[in-house]
């Protein structure tokens, strides 16, 4: 089966080093790591190296839904690009790039074949979205 890239985008108005230390801090994940109000991330473990491991949970505040997000990463450049392979086999690629005094954060993820790929891709905007405006309200 061939498998689709979907990416997705934001920029960010705060510096670099920020968005970095948002975007990789437990603390910081479990602040953003959402799509919607009705869901949180109630814990988050991230060894940020290459062959280091990460693990999100996610659930419904209702707590009758949930899933953990797993996966190790392939290549860690700091402020740069976030390469890692989910324990499903699927890659993902982020990176991190300065533009006229925003952060623009791009991510290309390989999509699933359970789900509808406008589904995924509404999905991860929507956490990258709130990335945006949690890192925004940090400055």
């Amino acid at each position: 089966m061939e498998q689709t890239n979907v990416k997705i985008q934001t920029a960010v108005g705060v510096p670099i080093e920020k968005v970095w230390t948002y975007w990789t801090s437990p603390e910081h994940i479990v602040k953003w790591n959402s799509a919607s109000d009705d869901w949180h991330s109630p814990r988050a473990e991230n060894d940020l190296r290459e062959k280091g491991k990460f693990s999100y949970r996610m659930e419904s505040k209702d707590g009758k839904e949930g899933f953990d997000f797993t996966g190790t990463y392939d290549e860690v450049v700091p402020f740069e690009r976030i390469a890692y392979t989910l324990d499903d086999g699927r890659k993902v690629l982020t990176t991190f790039t300065e533009k006229e005094g925003k952060t623009e954060i791009v991510s290309v993820f390989e999509a699933e074949n359970t789900f509808p790929v406008e589904m995924q891709k509404a999905g991860w905007q929507a956490i990258l979205d709130r990335f945006k405006a949690y890192a925004e309200s940090l400055g």
